[in-house]
C-alpha cells in the first residue's frame, strides 16, 4: 500500500448526544453521550485505518481539549504528527432529536492560526515524503488561502483535497490536484450558478479542462454522486439505505477512494467503493464514521448492480 499523509489544520473534539426534543431557552437535557476525534483530515485518517489502513495524520491540536483529541487518537492506529497550538481545540457538537428524527449541528470556526505556527506544519511537511497527501476541511482563522496550494507545491505527492469557497478556488487555480470531491453546493459556490447533475457534470469537465486537476468526484445526496475525468463522466447512484446521520459521510467518501488507489484500484473502481464508504457513514448515528463491514457490504451490491 502506498503511503498517505491526512493534514487537519483545524481539527474538533466531536460530541454527539440526543434529546427528545430540542427547544428554544430551556434546558435540554440530552443522553448517550459520545465523543470522537474530528475534523476532516482526522476524520479521513479514521477512515483509511478502519478500512485496514496506516495512514499518517498532521494535525494542530491545543488546550486540554487538544489533549483529549490526542488521547483519543492514541486508541487507533495512526501515526501523529501533532503540533501544538497556542489556541485551544474547538469542540463540534451534534444533537439528535429523537421526536421528529431531525439532526441539530453547532460546528464552531475553531481558533487562529498564528503565522509560526503555519511555518511549523509548512516544516513538519517538509520533512516528511508521502505518495498521497489528503488535504481536507476548511481552513483556520488567518490561514493563507493558497495554504493547500503550498502544500501541494512543496512535495511531490499527488494531492486529494476536499475543501470549499476560496480555498478550493484558489488551489484548483494554483496547484496539481489529483482527485478533489467537492459537494453539489460547494460545486455551485465556484461556478457560482445552481446546477442540477447535468449542469455538475458539464462544470466539472470544465474545470478540468481548464485547471491541472485529474479526477473531479461531484457528490449529490441521495441522487449518488459523479466521476468526472478527461475521458468522460461515470455515476454512481445512492443505494437504498436506511438513514442514521449525514454527519462525517463526504469524510468517509474521500477516506475510502483515498485508501482505494494507494491500494492500487483504478479511479473508477475507487470511485464506487467511495460511494459505498459515504453511503456506509449515512447509515450510522452521531459522530460515528462508515464501518468496514457495511462498506463491503455496500460495494459488493453495488459491484452486482453495475
Amino acid at each position: 500500500m502506498k503511503t498517505i499523509l491526512a493534514i487537519s489544520l483545524n481539527p474538533a473534539v466531536d460530541v454527539s448526544s440526543e434529546a427528545n426534543e430540542v427547544k428554544p431557552t430551556i434546558k435540554i437535557r440530552t443522553h448517550n453521550q459520545v465523543h470522537h476525534p474530528g475534523g476532516c483530515g482526522v476524520n479521513v485518517a479514521r477512515v483509511i485505518a478502519e478500512l485496514g489502513g496506516e495512514p499518517d495524520l498532521l494535525y494542530l491540536a491545543g488546550g486540554a481539549t487538544g489533549a483529549l483529541l490526542k488521547d483519543s487518537l492514541d486508541q487507533l492506529p495512526i501515526k501523529q504528527h501533532r503540533i501544538i497550538a497556542a489556541g485551544a481545540t474547538r469542540i463540534s457538537y451534534t444533537v439528535h432529536e429523537m421526536q421528529s428524527a431531525l439532526e441539530y449541528r453547532f460546528i464552531p470556526e475553531g481558533p487562529a492560526l498564528a503565522e509560526e505556527e503555519w511555518e511549523r506544519v509548512m516544516d513538519q511537511i517538509d520533512s516528511l515524503d508521502f505518495d498521497f497527501i489528503v488535504a481536507t476541511g476548511s481552513l483556520p482563522k488567518n490561514a493563507p488561502e493558497d495554504s493547500y496550494a503550498q502544500i501541494a507545491a512543496a512535495k511531490k505527492a499527488k494531492l486529494i483535497l476536499d475543501t470549499s469557497g476560496k480555498a478550493l478556488r484558489t488551489t484548483l487555480e494554483q496547484a496539481d490536484v489529483f482527485l478533489v470531491k467537492p459537494s453539489l453546493e460547494e460545486m455551485e459556490q465556484l461556478v457560482g450558478k445552481p446546477l442540477d447533475q447535468s449542469q455538475a457534470a458539464q462544470a466539472a469537465m470544465e474545470i478540468i479542462e481548464g485547471c491541472k486537476v485529474q479526477n473531479i468526484v461531484v457528490s449529490l445526496g441521495a441522487q449518488g454522486a459523479i466521476l468526472a475525468r478527461k475521458t468522460g463522466i461515470t455515476h454512481a447512484p445512492a443505494p437504498d439505505i436506511p438513514i442514521g446521520s449525514a454527519v462525517g459521510a463526504g469524510d468517509s467518501f474521500v477516506g475510502a477512494m483515498t485508501f482505494a488507489v494507494a491500494t492500487g484500484v483504478e479511479i473508477e473502481e475507487a470511485f464506487h467503493f467511495g460511494v459505498a464508504a459515504g453511503s456506509a457513514a449515512v447509515m450510522t448515528m452521531g459522530t460515528q464514521l462508515c464501518r468496514a463491514e457495511d462498506v463491503a457490504r455496500l460495494y459488493q451490491l453495488g459491484k452486482q448492480q453495475r
